[in-house]
């Protein structure tokens, strides 16, 4: 069982996503955008992070960026689901990420199939 932590900002999504990966047998938290997922990381240790790329306040980016100065470990331990795939600069950021990526709405097997290829590493 491994601890993830899910940053969504939309409640409905992120409901979604932790009773996918609770019912794949991990201990689940959320978090509604990077600031608060920082919050929770200086509170408990996770596996693998599951992040939307635009949110309020500190997006995906933002919080990767924060990841690679404060727990550089973590920052290799992201998968993104995002609805904004199609955007240039988006695209541009998960590529230079190299990090998985699932598009909304997500495949629940494809995300637990995600989630356990980077606790594979």
């Amino acid at each position: 069982m491994a601890r993830i932590l899910v940053v969504e900002d939309d409640a409905r999504v992120a409901a979604l996503l932790a009773e996918v990966l609770a019912a794949d047998g991990h201990a689940v938290d959320t978090a509604t955008d990077g600031l608060q997922a920082l919050e929770r990381l200086e509170a408990q240790a996770y596996d693998v992070l599951v992040t939307d790329v635009g949110m309020p306040r500190l997006d995906g980016p933002g919080l990767v960026r924060e990841l690679a100065r404060r727990r550089p470990e973590l920052a290799r331990r992201i998968v993104f689901v995002t609805g904004g795939v199609r955007a240039p600069e988006t695209r541009r950021f998960l590529e230079a990420a190299g990090a998985p990526c699932l598009a909304k709405p997500f495949d629940p097997v494809r995300l637990c199939g995600a989630v356990r290829a980077v606790l594979e590493r």
